[in-house]
């Protein structure tokens, strides 16, 4: 057990049992003033009970993707990790000041603008969908991490021509020589 974890801490477009729904780019410029130092993990959102920290906190087309670490020299953090490894536990919550915010119809208020103070670890989550989606092992995000820039890296592929093609270069496709001078 590392204390590894990653999850959704809340998900666009999905109303909670508030009736707010967070808009994509709600947490964009939280995120790029606080980084991740400046957000706390938190049990119950109790300040008293930090239990970790966060490692990423990033949108995706889904929501707001964590993937947090539990200080397990912490006795509530080892509980927390204990429970989470047996599956009691999976919820997440955010605590935040509201920024900007219009009205929808149907009594649901759109978050557009959100300033992230902290994400707890909570039993009951207020958006059904904020989830621990599974203990990480320490490695596992790095490896994904890495194929993902791997990927992003790799020359797009492309049909062979002469001058992709493996094997001596007809020599009207390699470099001019520099010139010489005497």
């Amino acid at each position: 057990m590392d204390g590894h974890f990653t999850g959704y801490a809340s998900l666009f477009g999905v109303p909670d049992l508030g009736r707010d729904v967070v808009a994509p780019g709600a947490f964009a410029a939280s995120l790029s003033v606080r980084g991740t130092e400046g957000v706390r993990m938190l049990w119950q959102h109790d300040p008293a009970e930090p239990v970790g920290r966060w490692l990423s906190l990033r949108e995706d087309a889904r929501g707001l993707r964590v993937e947090g670490r539990l200080n397990l020299a912490v006795q509530r953090a080892r509980e927390l990790d204990a429970l989470l490894r047996e599956g009691a536990l999976d919820g997440l919550s955010i605590g935040f000041r509201t920024v900007r915010a219009r009205p929808e119809r149907g009594g649901t208020r759109r978050l557009e603008a959100i300033d992230l103070w902290e994400i707890s670890l909570v039993t009951f989550p207020l958006q059904a969908g904020a989830r621990i989606t599974a203990p990480a092992h320490a490695g596992a995000a790095l490896a994904q991490d890495l194929h993902a820039l791997a990927r992003r890296m790799a020359p797009a592929r492309r049909a062979a021509t002469p001058s992709t093609r493996p094997g001596p270069r007809p020599a009207a496709l390699r470099p001019a020589r520099p010139a010489r001078f005497a």
